[in-house]
C-alpha cells in the first residue's frame, strides 16, 4: 500500500517587501529611521504625506535606485540588485525620447523586455488608448503637452511587463477629468499582475488604492 503523498505547498506570494529602511541624505536630516513596506502583485498601495517626508527618496529605495544606510529590499525573497527586472517607473521629471513619436516611446519598453517589435507596437496602441492618447500616437512628444507627456510615461510605465509600477506624483500635471482616466489605467491594467506604489497627494487617488500609508517621522503608519 502507497503511503501518503502531500500535496506540494503553494507557491510564495512574488511581494515587494521593504523591511527596516533607514536613509539620511548628506547634511540633511534623516528622511527614514525604520520604514517598512510590503506589497504583493495584484495590490495597490498608496504613500501621503508633507513635502520633504522622504516619499520620493522610499521609492528610489524601493526601485534599488538607493541603497539604505540599513535594512533591505527584496522581490520574492530575492534582494533587489537591479531595478530593471522588476519595477517599471514614472517620474515626476518626465523621461522620454524627444523626438520620437508617442507610440516610439511607449513601445520602446515593451521591446527591451522581449515582445517582437509588432506585439510592442499593438500593446502599445492598447496602452496609449487607456490613458486617452490613442489619437496622438503618431506624433512627436517633443509637441505634447506637459499633462500629454506624463500620460506617455504612464502607458510606457504599463506596457512593460515588470511586476511592480512606482509611480511618483503620476497626476500632478492632469485635470480632474484626464486624472480619473488615468488612475482607472493604473488600476486596472494588468490588474492582478502587477503591483502598484504610488506617491500623491491627491486624496482622490490614494482613496482608490486597496490601502494608504502615511510617512512620517521616518516611518510608514496606516493613514
Amino acid at each position: 500500500m502507497m503511503g501518503h503523498v502531500p500535496s506540494p505547498a503553494p507557491p510564495a506570494p512574488i511581494e515587494l517587501v521593504a523591511r527596516d529602511l533607514h536613509y539620511a541624505h548628506p547634511a540633511r536630516p534623516t528622511l527614514l529611521s525604520g520604514a517598512s513596506l510590503r506589497v504583493a502583485l495584484g495590490e495597490n498601495v498608496a504613500i501621503v504625506g508633507p513635502s520633504g517626508s522622504g516619499k520620493t527618496t522610499l521609492l528610489a529605495l524601493l526601485g534599488g535606485l538607493l541603497r539604505p544606510r540599513q535594512g533591505s529590499v527584496r522581490v520574492a525573497g530575492v534582494a533587489l540588485e537591479d531595478p530593471r527586472d522588476n519595477v517599471a517607473w514614472v517620474l515626476q521629471s518626465v523621461n522620454v525620447l524627444p523626438d520620437r513619436t508617442a507610440l516610439d516611446n511607449v513601445s520602446a519598453g515593451a521591446f527591451a523586455d522581449g515582445l517582437s517589435r509588432a506585439s510592442a507596437e499593438v500593446l502599445g496602441r492598447d496602452t496609449l488608448g487607456a490613458v486617452g492618447l490613442a489619437a496622438l500616437a503618431e506624433r512627436p512628444v517633443r509637441v505634447l503637452s506637459g499633462g500629454e507627456l506624463q500620460r506617455v510615461v504612464i502607458a510606457r510605465a504599463l506596457a512593460s511587463s515588470r511586476r511592480f509600477v512606482l509611480a511618483d506624483e503620476p497626476t500632478g500635471q492632469l485635470d480632474r477629468a484626464t486624472t480619473d482616466a488615468v488612475v482607472d489605467a493604473l488600476l486596472t491594467t494588468g490588474a492582478g499582475r502587477r503591483g502598484l506604489v504610488v506617491v500623491t497627494h491627491d486624496p482622490t487617488v490614494a482613496a482608490r488604492c486597496h490601502r494608504t500609508y502615511l510617512l512620517r517621522d521616518g516611518r510608514l503608519e496606516d493613514a
